[in-house]
């Protein structure tokens, strides 16, 4: 089943909250048209450094490819590993740009499609909503730093080994 993150953009001017509407859900997995079209599924996207990098190293593949004077064939096989890393990497680059530009990451989800992760989603949220703030909120648990109980002995030993300078 696939996995989506759920994104918020920042607020507009005037608002403390970010409208719904506007939450982005991204898809774990591999994109196909952004295999096929990297270039274009990039821009689509609006992943202007994204773009800007994938130009850039192909453009240094190719030099760097017709300098060892390999075929076009290899040529074009090494531009479609570019092709499949952009496919596999493309949730990722999107993620990473949210992120850039301030969004912020409300969690994960689980559907088979967008549409149902995000009924599960909004869901879970209204219901998250709905609860009334003055049910009692447990307590934050404290923890205290571990005691040693006396000076340390030469048998301590920390790791998988039993014992300690053992001779195999």
């Amino acid at each position: 089943m696939p996995t989506f993150t759920v994104h918020a953009p920042p607020p507009k001017k005037g608002e403390t909250t970010s409208a719904p509407e506007r939450f982005v859900f991204v898809r774990d997995g591999f994109y196909a048209w952004a295999f096929v079209l990297a270039p274009l599924w990039l821009l689509w996207r609006r992943l202007w450094l994204a773009f800007l990098g994938y130009i850039l190293a192909s453009a240094a593949l190719g030099v760097i490819l017709a300098f060892l004077g390999m075929s076009p064939p290899m040529q074009l096989l090494a531009s479609l590993v570019v092709g499949v890393m952009v496919g596999f990497e493309a949730s990722t680059l999107w993620r990473w740009t949210l992120t850039r530009r301030g969004w912020q990451m409300l969690g994960f989800m689980v559907g088979d499609d967008r549409e149902a992760a995000e009924q599960r989603f909004f869901s879970a949220w209204t219901k998250r909503a709905s609860e009334s703030p003055a049910a009692p909120v447990a307590p934050t648990p404290q923890h205290g730093a571990a005691v040693r109980r006396g000076p340390p002995s030469p048998s301590d030993v920390i790791g998988l080994f039993p014992e300690p300078e053992l001779k195999r």
